[in-house]
């Protein structure tokens, strides 16, 4: 199984939208709530290579970006893959 993280905060719906994704697939994720948290976002944004806004993804160590990157690979059928799901 994968390793997946994701930065988040609590009413972003964006957020919602990419963990209801990965709920959907049945994985297990780590969710780091940086809600007001500025050290946590400056974390965040220097591991995501200078990106700033939530959700970030990361698959086992390398950052996909955020929900609309998620559902990208969601479309292209590369996130099963990428999560090793089996079906």
């Amino acid at each position: 199984m994968a390793k997946i993280e994701i930065y988040t905060w609590q009413t972003c719906p964006f957020c919602l939208r990419a963990k209801a994704l990965l709920d959907s697939k049945g994985v297990s994720y780590e969710e780091h709530a940086i809600d007001g948290d500025s050290i946590a976002r400056l974390a965040m944004t220097e591991r995501a290579d200078g990106r700033t806004t939530v959700p970030q993804i990361f698959i086992n160590d390398k950052g996909i970006g955020g929900c609309d990157e998620l559902h990208a690979l969601e479309r292209s059928k590369e996130l099963d893959i990428l999560l090793d799901v089996k079906h």
